[in-house]
């Protein structure tokens, strides 16, 4: 059995699901920065830790994105917070990097808030502890940022916007709204196909205190398991819809 089957197994046994060998695609690691690779394993190895209620919605959340998958579309994912500062924005890089392990392709992430504020600086700081490579591209209020996760695919970029901003998707996407600030202040979200409330505590409660590192450390490491364990399902459930979908061949004639 090679590394990549067992690493298959593993990841249905944790999501509570039977595979055959070959039943899942496996991960495209091999350009996954160096920096990143440990973080990432660990992470793999603690989706288990992922609570059962929020195991359910991440289940639900990928049967939308196989939806949009399976009938040959892109699966735009918008992460909503108040100022797209701190969650969302650790939301959207973790979820394309997941996207990128379990080879989906058609998986976009993007990120916004309600208001315009910069992605704070000890969000980038968590980021860079994690191994993303991260580069200041203009400077200013709210400077744009290239968060690096691979080394064949572009960076992602990061800075504060409106969740309907140029560049992010204003329809047929899915609307994830990681504060349950700004799920209160936007009852609707012009343009979602769908939206669920993925809820995080805010970091910034612990700003400028003993616990600033750790509160930022320990929200990262939770968003990261969250969107490799909803990568890891919508790789599931699109492989078993492909494989229920499949023409059965045809009987070779005698």
């Amino acid at each position: 059995m090679s590394t990549l089957q067992a690493f298959a197994i593993c990841v249905a046994l944790i999501l509570g699901t039977s595979v055959t060998l070959g039943a899942m695609s496996p991960p495209h690691d091999e350009r996954l920065l160096p920096s990143l690779r440990a973080y990432v394993q660990e992470v793999l190895a603690e989706l288990d830790e992922v609570p059962v209620e929020r195991q359910e919605l991440l289940r639900q959340i990928a049967g939308v994105i196989v939806k949009r998958l399976a009938a040959g579309r892109t699966a735009d994912l918008t992460f909503i917070c108040t100022h797209n500062s701190r969650r969302s924005h650790m939301s959207q890089v973790w979820a394309q990097t997941a996207a990128y392990w379990f080879r989906l392709q058609n998986v976009r992430a993007f990120s916004g808030g309600t208001e315009v504020t910069a992605c704070n600086c000890r969000t980038v700081l968590a980021m860079r502890r994690a191994g993303f490579a991260i580069e200041t591209q203009s400077d200013g209020e709210n400077p744009l940022l290239l968060v690096r996760y691979a080394e064949d695919r572009p960076p992602v970029r990061v800075f504060s916007k409106l969740y309907n901003a140029a560049g992010n998707p204003r329809r047929d996407f899915i609307a994830l709204m990681t504060c349950s600030s700004a799920d209160r202040s936007c009852p609707k979200i012009e343009g979602a196909i769908a939206r669920f409330p993925i809820h995080y505590m805010d970091p910034r409660l612990c700003d400028d205190t003993p616990e600033e590192t750790a509160a930022y450390n320990a929200r990262c490491r939770e968003i990261a398991r969250d969107m490799f364990f909803l990568m890891a399902e919508t790789r599931r459930q699109l492989d078993a819809h492909t494989d229920k979908n499949a023409t059965p061949s045809l009987p070779r004639p005698r």
